[in-house]
């Protein structure tokens, strides 16, 4: 899958603007600020219908104007298409596929597929579950159809179950037959959310460990771990058991919105004590395992978004990662940087297949070779 052109009106600090990529990799350069990161987030946001940084859709509108549009030109290996999406203020949201608008923009999910690697995942590293959970979720989405009703179907039930037990709480009657339809469904959604986790672990353990042996020349042994209330094998009879716990907290207390996904180094976890280095080459080992799979179910290459990639990183993992990057399995890329040297240099590793472009100000230029 090939992004070929994409349109800009009103899009975070972009007026207007209309760049064509190459089919290859595409280096984004410029000084902090102008608009490099606002690039690969509206490229994502064609992709995922939200932006990969902002919750609230109205921050994507460009200051003082009451609307913005994305618009992208996909290539496929047999096809062309156009995917639109724009925002009103209020916020109002609609994506279409070819002039045709989306029901639900669930259905966009997974039809354009992509991996972002930016300073801000390393809160998949450093803050609680939930980040690590969302990843799971996110990857799941794009390959897995069922999952991603499931999902939206778990977390529904779940908003419906706390409210219950919120009235409960609140009314000082409870009565367990009330709340057992909704017990009952989470368990079995649960059940089958935890059976997908548990097989995506077991494929992305082995990729992860051969990412980061690449890219750190093996220098640490770094590992996943999935772990769940579903583990235990009287989990039903443990939930059931909750319901005094969960009268006085309100809220649903076992399941898998507690799953976790745990990381370690040398056995150790690595959100205590890895480095800055050794963290920030786990996420980009972990990002690539993602596009790896995605690949392989999806049966073509999805966008790779790198976004100052080589903050964090000394100069022995840089060359790691550019070795990574250089390799023929990667289809389509785009990698922003503050230093136009280090993009041109990735741009000779990689050849003729690579576009370099200056951002200044909103407005995007091509770099003549």
């Amino acid at each position: 899958m090939i992004l070929k052109e994409i349109s800009l009106f009103n899009f975070k600090n972009y007026e207007q603007a209309k760049v064509s990529f190459g089919p290859g990799f595409n280096g984004i350069y410029g000084e902090n600020g102008e608009g490099k990161t606002n690039l690969l987030d509206a490229i994502y946001f064609l992709c995922f219908t939200k932006s990969a940084f902002q919750s609230n859709d109205s921050y994507l509108i460009r200051h003082g104007e009451s609307f913005c549009l994305v618009k992208g030109k996909f290539e496929f290996e047999y096809k062309q298409k156009e995917v639109s999406g724009g925002i009103e203020k209020g916020p109002k949201k609609t994506f279409t596929e070819n002039t045709v608008k989306y029901d639900k923009l669930s259905d966009h999910i997974g039809e354009y597929p992509a991996v972002m690697v930016s300073p801000y995942d390393m809160t998949l590293i450093r803050e609680g579950s939930e980040e690590r959970r969302k990843f799971m979720d996110g990857l799941l989405s794009q390959i897995n159809r069922p999952y991603l009703l499931n999902i939206l179907k778990y977390r529904k039930i779940l908003k419906q179950r706390n409210a219950i037990l919120k009235q409960f709480d609140e009314s000082g009657f409870s009565d367990p037959h009330l709340i057992e339809p909704y017990t009952v469904e989470l368990i079995k959604t649960g059940k089958e959310i935890y059976s997908e986790r548990v097989k995506l672990t077991e494929e992305l353990g082995p990729i992860i460990e051969e990412q980061y042996s690449l890219l750190t020349n093996d220098k640490e042994k770094i590992s996943i771990r999935y772990r769940s209330d579903y583990d235990k094998e009287d989990f039903e009879e443990l939930f059931y058991r909750q319901f005094d716990k969960e009268l006085i907290l309100g809220r649903t207390t076992m399941g898998t919105h507690k799953d976790e996904l745990v990381f370690s180094m040398n056995d150790r976890p690595l959100k205590k004590l890895g480095s800055q280095g050794q963290q920030k080459s786990f996420l980009i080992a972990l990002k690539l395992a993602q596009y790896k799979i995605l690949k392989e179910t999806k049966e073509f290459t999805p966008i790779l978004l790198l976004d100052d990639i080589y903050d964090k990183l000394d100069d022995n993992r840089i060359k790691g990662l550019i070795k990574l990057l250089a390799g023929k399995e990667y289809g389509q890329v785009f990698i922003s940087d503050a230093r136009p040297e280090r993009s041109a240099k990735l741009m000779e590793t990689i050849g003729e297949t690579s576009r370099l472009y200056v951002i200044n100000s909103g407005e995007i230029g091509e770099m003549a070779d």
